[in-house]
């Protein structure tokens, strides 16, 4: 398991009864997991005192309850700065354990003896952009959400990155995709992202199951005759390591590297175990 261990402002303090007591920057939050199938006793003190809990419904979705909550406040990883907001169905606009990710890829990056294109798929809010961007990467972001990519470059601005080579575009991935091979454009890495279930802009359908292969595919066209990563992120059950494992050595078996496939997860402060937060594919390349 690849455990995002890096943090100073964020930390799991708890889980129990399908929840996690979390904290970020100065405040707590008490947010669903569907993880978390065990019951143990919540005996530190920030169960009780939360400044914000998520409630799921028994119908689907949920709400927030606010004790003391701002609107919006700050959270550092590293050089990265980031805006965070409760806002629809438990989120707060960061992934946390995909810094795990960051790590690994700006390592590369940073390694690298020539420049790197990295197209970043489903790039939500930007964390996997920014963390490309100040490893010195030029970075195609693109989401379907015209909200997640203002709150992206946000982000970008309050991590010194206004200025970076980001390309931020409102679109569907895969059509995106399709029109980059058209016009012959190449990256050097890609980055997926890609949510369970989602819509396009105009109210395409995503199922990560019946997309995600079909995306690869696709993508491993956009790949330069020498690229240097490519990562898959996803929170299915079903997607297990070891199929991303397959689809990644299948689709890229023409290019000189080699896959690793891990679960991922975050620390659990109070207890020293490790919460599990989906599954990380990686190929890499076996040159510099």
């Amino acid at each position: 398991m690849w455990i995002a261990d890096g943090w100073k402002e964020y930390e799991v303090i708890d889980c129990s009864g399908g929840e996690k007591l979390e904290r970020w920057g100065d405040y707590l939050l008490i947010r669903p997991d569907p993880q978390v199938i065990w019951n143990t006793k919540k005996e530190n003190e920030g169960w009780k005192h939360p400044n914000g809990h998520y409630h799921r419904s028994k119908k689907g979705g949920g709400e927030w309850e606010f004790f003391s909550l701002p609107k919006q406040w700050q959270i550092h990883y590293r050089d990265l700065i980031f805006h965070l907001k409760p806002f629809s169905f438990k989120h707060t606009g960061l992934f946390p354990e995909q810094a795990t990710n960051w790590d690994w890829f700006s390592a590369k990056i940073h390694s690298s003896i020539r420049p790197v294109k990295v197209l970043n798929l489903f790039a939500y809010t930007g964390g996997a952009t920014l963390a490309a961007a100040k490893a010195g990467a030029q970075v195609t972001h693109v989401d379907a959400s015209k909200g997640m990519v203002s709150w992206a470059k946000e982000n970008a601005a309050a991590s010194g990155l206004s200025d970076a080579p980001i390309r931020w575009l409102v679109d569907d991935c895969m059509k995106f995709v399709e029109r980059e091979i058209r016009r012959g454009n190449r990256y050097d890495a890609v980055i997926m992202d890609p949510p369970s279930y989602g819509r396009g802009p105009k109210g395409e359908i995503w199922k990560i199951e019946d997309a995600i292969h079909p995306l690869i595919q696709k993508c491993a066209q956009l790949l330069s005759k020498e690229p240097l990563f490519f990562l898959i992120n996803s929170y299915t059950t079903g997607l297990a390591p070891a199929v991303l494992s397959y689809m990644l050595e299948t689709e890229l078996k023409q290019f000189h590297g080699h896959v690793n496939s891990q679960e991922i997860g975050l620390p659990v402060s109070s207890n020293g175990l490790v919460l599990p937060c989906g599954a990380s594919g990686r190929w890499e390349c076996d040159y510099v």
